[in-house]
């Protein structure tokens, strides 16, 4: 782990084909083509939550990774602005122009099917792993409603971490935030089989250094990161590293409420 913690980035790609929209999200994600010959699933920064959903969703996708959760591959994708001039929807074409430069794309696993719990069981300490880190990101949009998850070649794939830390929308009360429980949890889709929270948290803590939480937010653009209440973008991402290394370090209490919350379950 040692020898890639300083090498973390994304590749950037071109988007060159805008090719259907994801009406299931609020966000109006869209399928694209790049010019490397791949497809993607595009977010937006013109959208609803603007580039805080994207900030979570780096942060949320590459936390997952590094902890070995199955996660589409991250890439900045450079909006042109010319992109989109012919789009007949004034919708679409409202949010093409307001995402004029660089935005976030997942890698778009074709054939992947949704996770439904009626139909497939996860094995307990995955889906501990998953409700561990949900807790860490306060991640609320992991439910039986909306399971963001996919499967794809037998395998669990995580996807659409863009309603976690909820917090940075108003940074109101954030250091006092770190250490909350995660009460939304009770709604968590997998928190049924998540039989081994406290295997998974010895497990998970000696992962999260400060360094690799570092590493990550590094990936954040700097124009991304220009709340008014910060003075500079160094300090936005310190204030998200601070937020996170405390609640991981007050981890215990997140997993309490979340082994609670399955007692009244079950």
């Amino acid at each position: 782990m040692a020898t890639t913690i300083h090498q973390l980035q994304l590749r950037t790609v071109n988007v060159t084909r805008y090719v259907t929209p994801l009406r299931e999200g609020g966000s109006m994600p869209a399928i694209a083509e790049a010019d490397d010959g791949f497809l993607y699933v595009l977010k937006f920064r013109g959208a609803g939550q603007g580039h805080k959903a994207l900030i979570s969703e780096i942060i949320g996708g590459e936390l997952a990774r590094a902890l070995g959760l199955k996660v589409p591959e991250l890439v900045f994708a450079q909006l042109d602005e010319a992109f989109g001039r012919t789009e007949p929807d004034e919708e679409i074409q409202d949010l093409l122009k307001a995402s004029v430069g660089l935005n976030l794309a997942l890698h778009y696993l074709s054939g992947a099917i949704t996770y439904d719990p009626t139909v497939t069981k996860i094995d307990p300490l995955l889906a501990s792993k998953i409700v561990w880190l949900d807790c860490l990101l306060t991640n609320m949009d992991r439910t039986a409603r909306n399971t963001n998850m996919l499967l794809w070649h037998k395998e669990l794939w995580l996807i659409d971490h863009g309603a976690s830390l909820y917090f940075h929308h108003s940074w109101q009360n954030w250091e006092e935030q770190a250490k909350r429980p995660f009460t939304l949890v009770k709604d968590h889709v997998l928190l049924p089989q998540a039989t081994e929270l406290e295997i998974v948290d010895a497990m998970f803590k000696p992962i999260l250094t400060p360094t690799l939480i570092e590493s990550i937010l590094s990936l954040i653009p700097d124009e991304w990161l220009n709340d008014d209440i910060f003075q500079s973008s160094e300090a936005q991402r310190a204030a998200y590293a601070t937020f996170l290394n405390t609640r991981i370090i007050n981890a215990n209490i997140f997993v309490k409420e979340a082994q609670d919350a399955r007692e009244t379950l079950i």
